[in-house]
């Protein structure tokens, strides 16, 4: 047989080489050349890690325009790779100059000023204009972009509070890479606290304006599914600032790039499924993280969701079985004191979203799995380790589970009892995916607000959980 060969003889350059978020950059990469053709070019990012490289463009042509996201916290450089591939999904990396890039802190305020004021220069904001485009490159970089800043002083916010006195477990959910709990000794500042939640709603009714450009992003090919799976999982990773509008926006649209993902998963090479499944599993555990938050009082009621929960529903005179109407549902025993009604009901749609989502992300965990699993032979796994989530999916013949064994995931582990009994055929074929995330699940008979959420599972050859 013949091997294919990947495009060759080429190069690629990017000027200028230092900007701002909203800087234009220029990309070429001329006289490239296979014998089956070019078919496109992507442009994938990183600052300190290679293996979080996300894409933040595709191209059919040879020269184009990108916008870059912050560089690193130290040097500001962005490190940037060029994927050539040829018709046969035969790949060429060229790896650009890194480039320096700063943030454009006055654009960004005028863009949060604008949003919260509702203001009339909303339609001459130059960041809205890009994003009313409808280009999904351009909507990707400048979210993108936005997303990382705003969860940069998203960080500086919460330290900042917990110097001043607030509990760190009361207003921030820890990532996967903090093993300790930040404490402090340091008695409250009340009015650090109010400025904290004054920023987070801000930010938050930020996120949630921008949201409603990514859902009018329809979904085209495995780059489509890329790019947006990476907006995403960046637009999510502030889990204390997510509304529930927010929430269910995201989710649904995390559900359909994973249906998506899913229906070509045979048509697309192994690396585009690996990258937006990376993405698409971060994004559902910031998704679990944020909707439980609240109710495990890890994170503040937003603004915008409590005045949702307490303001009269527009059909309360039409609608006699409306939830919202029957005062049982959020009293606490005899106490139907406004306050508390005002409190449970908030609690009481919280619970409602929480348990959408988590089966909504328990079916695109199994989407994910599917894709994931035609790759693998008995004996091969795959490793998503990243600070929102830890997943490992591994293929095992059925005798593997004949002998006690211990499972790892992350730094937990599993055992099992030597007398497992699964009732499978001695030819069966068994996938094993373990899951670390960030936040137990809201559980009112458990105290779990500290603790980590740990799942392990077992599939059949036709990935039904055993």
């Amino acid at each position: 047989f013949i091997l294919n060969q990947p495009p060759v003889k080429g190069s690629c350059s990017i000027t200028p080489l230092n900007g701002t978020t909203s800087s234009l950059f220029d990309i070429s990469c001329p006289n490239w050349f296979d014998e089956d053709d070019i078919k496109d070019y992507s442009v994938y990012s990183w600052t300190n890690n290679f293996s979080e490289q996300t894409i933040i463009a595709y191209s059919l042509v040879s020269t184009f325009q990108v916008r870059l996201p912050l560089g690193n916290d130290q040097t500001s450089f962005v490190h940037l790779t060029v994927y050539i591939r040829d018709t046969l999904d035969c790949i060429t990396k060229f790896n650009l100059s890194s480039v320096t890039v700063t943030s454009d802190s006055i654009g960004i305020m005028n863009l949060i000023n604008d949003i919260q004021n509702s203001s009339n220069q909303l339609t001459t904001n130059p960041i809205i204009q890009l994003l009313a485009s409808g280009n999904q490159n351009i909507i990707g970089q400048v979210i993108t972009s936005l997303s990382q800043q705003f969860n940069n002083i998203n960080n500086e916010n919460i330290n900042q509070a917990i110097s001043n006195g607030v509990p760190s477990t009361s207003i921030s959910i820890s990532s996967l890479e903090d093993q300790h709990i930040q404490g402090t000794s340091i008695l409250l500042n009340k009015s650090a606290l109010i400025e904290f939640n004054n920023q987070l709603n801000m930010y938050a009714n930020t996120r949630e304006y921008l949201m409603q450009f990514i859902t009018k992003l329809i979904i085209t090919n495995s780059y489509s599914i890329q790019l947006q799976s990476s907006l995403l999982a960046q637009l999510t990773k502030a889990t204390n600032q997510l509304t529930r509008i927010t929430l269910k926006s995201v989710s649904d649209k995390c559900y359909q790039l994973a249906v998506m993902l899913n229906s070509i998963k045979t048509n697309i090479p192994y690396e585009d499924v690996q990258s937006a499944a990376t993405q698409l599993i971060q994004c559902a555990a910031n998704l679990l993280s944020a909707v439980n938050g609240p109710l495990q009082q890890r994170i503040s009621v937003l603004d915008s969701d409590s005045t949702q929960a307490t303001t009269f529903p527009s059909d309360y005179d039409t609608d006699l079985e409306f939830a919202w109407s029957n005062l049982n549902l959020f009293a606490d025993g005899n106490d139907f004191s406004w306050r508390t009604i005002q409190k449970n009901r908030n609690i009481y749609y919280q619970k409602q979203l929480a348990n959408q989502i988590t089966n909504q992300m328990n079916n695109l965990k199994s989407l994910l799995t599917s894709s994931l699993n035609i790759y693998l032979n008995i004996g091969q796994n795959i490793l998503i380790n990243t600070s929102q989530v830890f997943m490992s999916l591994e293929t095992k013949a059925n005798e593997f589970l004949s002998n006690k064994f211990t499972q790892s995931i992350s730094n937990a582990q599993i055992q099992f009892p030597q007398n497992l009994n699964l009732n499978l055929t001695n030819n069966s074929k068994i996938s094993i995916r373990s899951m670390m995330e960030p936040l137990a699940s809201y559980d009112n008979t458990t105290y779990t607000n500290l603790s980590r959420l740990v799942t392990f599972s077992i599939l059949d050859e036709n990935e039904n959980e055993i």
